[in-house]
């Protein structure tokens, strides 16, 4: 309400990832040293080791293995990347035909691809012809803008999701799910909450996303 934009950022990655959480603070202030054209790259489809390395080591949340890895290369590096999947379980969805996810989205540190992210998405769909793309802005960082300059619509906001940590260790709750728990031979008459906290894990919560919808029919 007070025009003040907040950015949460865990210890985590301010301990494990701190030139990529400085140069996203760059970005959001516009101080970003290295600026490129689009038009000056090359657009290329690489390998999934490849995407996952990029990610890794340039991406707030690492590296995730992808079906479409969508490259801009300039001077013979990656300096932005676009990657897509079928639809997730992880977040509740199920696979449905032609109905992708865009899973990532980032450039290389400290350098502002210009018209990058339209290009990749044009390619993207010159090659798949979806029938519609969803994807997630975290709301820790984002308030949408790439989805609306992207040209997606707004559909809805979740509520915050929870991590487990223990010491300095952040983990997704996914492989700690209840029915998980219990084929490792944890006490069923017990929560999930429960089961972690014996076991020394505690939740911490993020501040949800927002998720956006493209459609092409």
């Amino acid at each position: 309400e007070q025009g003040i934009r907040l950015i949460h950022i865990f210890e985590d990655e301010w301990l494990f990832k701190k030139e990529i959480v400085k140069s996203r603070l760059l970005n959001l202030i516009g101080k970003t040293s290295n600026k490129i054209y689009a038009r000056k790259c090359e657009i290329r489809e690489i390998s999934p080791k490849e995407s996952y390395e990029f990610l890794k080591q340039n991406h707030i949340q690492g590296g995730l293995m992808n079906s479409y890895n969508i490259a801009l290369i300039y001077n013979n590096q990656v300096v932005s990347l676009m990657t897509f999947s079928s639809l997730r379980r992880s977040l509740g969805s199920r696979k449905e035909d032609n109905i992708f996810e865009l899973t990532r989205f980032c450039n290389k540190l400290n350098t502002t691809v210009i018209g990058g992210a339209s290009k990749l998405l044009n390619y993207f769909v010159k090659q798949t012809r979806p029938k519609s793309i969803i994807s997630y802005a975290d709301r820790r960082w984002s308030v949408g803008e790439l989805y609306i300059n992207l040209g997606f619509n707004f559909v809805h906001n979740s509520i915050p999701n929870y991590f487990y940590t223990k010491g300095l260790i952040r983990e997704n709750r996914f492989k700690y799910r209840k029915s998980e728990l219990i084929k490792q031979g944890f006490d069923k008459n017990k929560t999930e909450k429960e089961i972690m906290q014996e076991r020394g894990f505690n939740r911490i919560y993020d501040c949800g996303t927002l998720k956006f919808m493209k459609t092409y029919e």
